[in-house]
C-alpha cells in the first residue's frame, strides 16, 4: 500500500491545480492565459512542474483574491460579501428597535 502513496500524492496535486486552475477567473490568472495553464498542468503533470508552476506563479495571491470577492480584506461594505451579525449595524438596530419599549420614543401629548 506505501508503494502507491508517491502516485497518489502527485494524482492528487495534479487534480487539485487542474480544478483550480479551471475554477480561476480569466483575469485573476497570472503570467499566462488561462488556456496555457490549463496545457502546461497538463502535459507536465505527472512530473509535477505543471501544477507546481500553476501555485507558485499562476494562481492568484490570496490577499488579492479576498480583497476583489469582498471578502475579509475589503474594508467592509459594498462588496457584496457576508458580515458578521456583530459588525453588520443594520442587524444592530433592528435589535435595538426590538427591545425597546412600546411608547419609548413615540411622542406622548
Amino acid at each position: 500500500m506505501l508503494r502507491y502513496l508517491p502516485f497518489l500524492l502527485v494524482l492528487a496535486l495534479w487534480i487539485y491545480a487542474f480544478i483550480d486552475c479551471l475554477n480561476t477567473p480569466e483575469e485573476e490568472v497570472r503570467k499566462l492565459p488561462k488556456t496555457a495553464w490549463v496545457i502546461i498542468i497538463l502535459l507536465f503533470g505527472e512530473v509535477l512542474l505543471g501544477p507546481v508552476a500553476w501555485l507558485a506563479v499562476g494562481r492568484p495571491r490570496a490577499a488579492g483574491r479576498t480583497a476583489r470577492r469582498g471578502g475579509a480584506g475589503s474594508g467592509g461594505g459594498g462588496g457584496g460579501g457576508w458580515v458578521a451579525p456583530d459588525d453588520n449595524p443594520e442587524f444592530l438596530r433592528s435589535l435595538d428597535k426590538d427591545r425597546r419599549p412600546r411608547g419609548e420614543g413615540e411622542d406622548r401629548g
